[in-house]
């Protein structure tokens, strides 16, 4: 698991790393699995999100699925997250950077995994979903 801070907010780094095993764990995948975690700014995640999806525009988190296996080592994926784009949804939200980093990590490693959110009835079992993760993350600290 590989967590690349590539922005200058603080962000509780062993925290997010935790919610991504316990998402992990929670969706079957083995111990050794492969993530890479990226969180950048604004710029750079509109460029992907230009790239990859067609939309000139920044977004929060890219999930992009490899599923290969390298050697003995099996790639689920990398993550990319905007911390510029978290940051205003924490504020509209009313919650801290740290927790809606921590929901766009558990987020993109559903999509990882196949969870899919293109419809309101997909996007609120996604949520729960997160939400389910996150508690679970926070028993395994205990």
């Amino acid at each position: 698991m590989t967590l690349i801070d590539r922005q200058r907010r603080p962000l509780p780094r062993a925290k997010l790393l935790r919610i991504a095993r316990a998402a992990m764990a929670a969706e079957g995948c083995k111990p050794d699995t492969e993530v890479t975690i990226v969180i950048g700014a604004d710029k750079w995640i509109r460029r992907l999100n230009q790239t990859y999806r067609g939309k000139d525009r920044p977004t929060d988190v890219l999930a992009f699925p490899q599923q290969v296996w390298e050697g003995k080592r099996f790639l689920l994926g990398d993550v990319a997250i905007s911390a510029e784009t978290a940051e205003r949804q924490a504020r509209a939200l009313g919650h801290s950077l740290a927790r809606e980093v921590s929901v766009l990590v558990a987020h993109g490693i559903l999509h990882l995994t196949g969870w899919r959110d293109d419809t309101p009835r997909r996007r609120a079992r996604m949520a729960e979903r997160v939400e389910e993760v996150l508690r679970l993350a926070a028993a395994a600290r205990k």
